[in-house]
């Protein structure tokens, strides 16, 4: 381990996938982070699983979902049988217009592609370190870790608590923590399974009482490697854990006690295995205990929570990584605004404006399914369902960040408004590059896109003159580069064609020019009609700021 320093400008308490996100995030923007962590090495356990197609555009954004689905295998639905008999089958499949389908990665997968990233960055996380306590004033946080060699005094600008469901920092904090915990305790094993079912379908199996209740249950789902499954059954016996709560009062996650063997395992999978099968290659296993709760504030001060430190509940439908790597992506680029001066006033309130519905919206819905109650359409049908288990609906429409809409929105209102998020779009054309694109490449970076909808070459040239400070702007126009007048000279760099229709369409683009604005979590904060970059550059002075003289 290297010497700690005494001073950072952000320090992030946990390792595992949120806390590495947040520490990515801010690397990527310069910020100085300080990220330890109390484990000595990465845990080897495929605890979360199911990474979302939100998730994975947030990995292209950052720059590494490539390596993500290098490691990765894909998710293409599940199979549901009851008391032997295949009831139904769910495949999962998401528009054209979305860059990435649903995938299975071990968490610990996910840690190491992030930390991974965050040391080509320059950071590194720092291990067998645990934030004992800490203080705050006005100025920052001074925080008490316990290091191999002793305690060890650190001063940061801000703190991030991503230390999971007995959080030190939620408890100093101060915070609060309702919820409650599931009778049940379920065993949880890494093994592999001769079986010919279809790749890439998990197996939900459970044997039903006379009056429809579950009484027995077998969920597996697909790992990386050739007939690889993490099971997850109900505990027998011997097994069960002793005690109702953690020493804290909150039980959630694995137990620590003894751990299921393979014969464990077989005896579910000879009671409700869809087909005759033998298991074998068991490499971990675990008993587990499911929580559902959600933190009353995801920050006081200068300190915030993220992850499980903020919102613990069941897996169903993997939405609890995933949504705690959002809360780090979202809180990210906006404590890296408040570190360079340029945040404006309310910008670091807005995280829990944003994120805390979202989490309760998900411990809420996670908890209804879990019950009993299924998957729920919400008004909708197969469709709206797989977008939301895919986090393609989180939206923040009622953010303190968001710009009252002003014209610029198709007649019959379809397109994106502010706090929604950006949509892809294929078939893109730019000068200079041989192939086609997607406009989500335009948003890979850091800052904030402008995104400026030209549909005739007299709008396009006055776009051309567009220039706010610390914003990439692109003008896009229908049809082919250079449109209908082959005269019109090419604008080199930052002029793109939306040949197929493609971009209109997902923003609700028409016949008028149209002005977005896409923050750097790829959210829109604004929108309006026109070429409207003065009223653009207002409302950043209002929500991002301006650097400290």
């Amino acid at each position: 381990m290297t010497t700690l320093p005494t001073q950072t400008q952000v320090l992030v308490a946990g390792g595992g996938p949120i806390g590495l996100m947040a520490a990515v995030e801010l690397r990527r923007r310069g910020v100085d982070v300080l990220i330890v962590d109390a484990l000595a090495a990465r845990p080897l356990w495929a605890k979360a699983i199911g990474v979302q197609p939100r998730t994975l555009e947030i990995l292209d954004q950052i720059g590494i979902v490539r390596s993500a689905l290098d490691a990765g295998t894909v998710m293409r639905g599940q199979q549901v049988y009851k008391d032997g008999a295949l009831v139904g089958q769910i495949d999962i499949e998401v528009p054209d217009q979305v860059p990435y389908r649903f995938a299975a990665l071990p968490q610990y997968e996910t840690e190491r592609v992030l930390e991974e990233h965050l040391e080509r960055l320059g950071g590194r996380l720092q291990r067998e370190v645990r934030l004992l306590s800490f203080t705050q004033d006005d100025a920052g946080v001074t925080a008490v870790l316990q290091t191999p060699a002793g305690e060890k005094t650190v001063r940061a600008e801000y703190l991030v608590g991503a230390d999971g469901a007995h959080s030190i920092v939620r408890k100093t904090l101060g915070i609060g923590f309702e919820g409650d915990a599931f009778p049940e305790s379920y065993m949880l094993g890494d093994v592999e399974v001769d079986w010919d079912l279809p790749q890439g379908y998990a197996v939900r199996s459970s044997r039903t009482t006379g009056d429809g209740a579950v009484d027995d249950l077998l969920v597996a789902i697909p790992l990386p490697g050739r007939k690889r499954y993490r099971m997850s059954m109900l505990v027998p016996p011997e097994l069960a854990p002793q005690g109702s709560t953690g020493a804290d009062g909150i039980t959630h996650g694995f137990t620590g006690g003894r751990e299921p063997e393979l014969h464990h395992i077989q005896e579910v999978l000879d009671r409700l295995s869809p087909v005759p099968v033998t298991a074998g290659r068991l490499r971990w296993s675990s008993v587990f205990r499911i929580s559902h709760r959600l933190a009353d504030r995801y920050s006081v001060g200068r300190a915030f929570i993220a992850g499980d430190a903020a919102h613990i509940h069941p897996p169903t439908g993997a939405q609890g990584m995933n949504t705690g790597l959002q809360d780090a992506y979202n809180l990210g680029w906006k404590l890296a605004q408040a570190v360079s001066g340029h945040g404006a006033p309310g910008l670091l309130d807005s995280y829990h404006a944003e994120r805390h519905p979202v989490g309760e919206e998900v411990v809420g819905r996670t908890v209804r399914a879990a019950r009993g109650g299924g998957i729920e359409t919400g008004g909708g049908g197969r469709d709206t369902i797989i977008l939301r288990e895919a986090q393609l609906l989180v939206g923040y429409p009622d953010s303190p960040l968001n710009a009252a809409v002003d014209g610029g929105v198709a007649e019959d209102g379809t397109g994106p408004l502010p706090g929604d998020r950006a949509p892809d779009a294929t078939g893109l054309e730019q000068d200079g590059v041989a192939g086609p694109l997607r406009w989500h490449e335009f948003l890979r970076g850091t800052g904030h896109v402008l995104l400026l909808w030209a549909p005739d070459a007299a709008t396009a040239d006055a776009a051309q003159d567009v220039s706010i400070e610390n914003v990439r702007t692109y003008v896009v126009r229908p049809g082919t580069i250079g449109g209908s007048d082959p005269t019109r000279p090419l604008a080199a760099g930052r002029e793109i064609a939306d040949v197929h229709g493609h971009l209109a369409a997902n923003y609700g683009f028409g016949p008028e020019p149209a002005t977005v604005l896409i923050r750097p979590d790829g959210y829109l904060s604004f929108r309006s009609a026109g070429i409207a970059d003065e009223a653009v550059a207002h409302h950043l002075l209002l929500t991002v700021g301006v650097p400290r003289r």
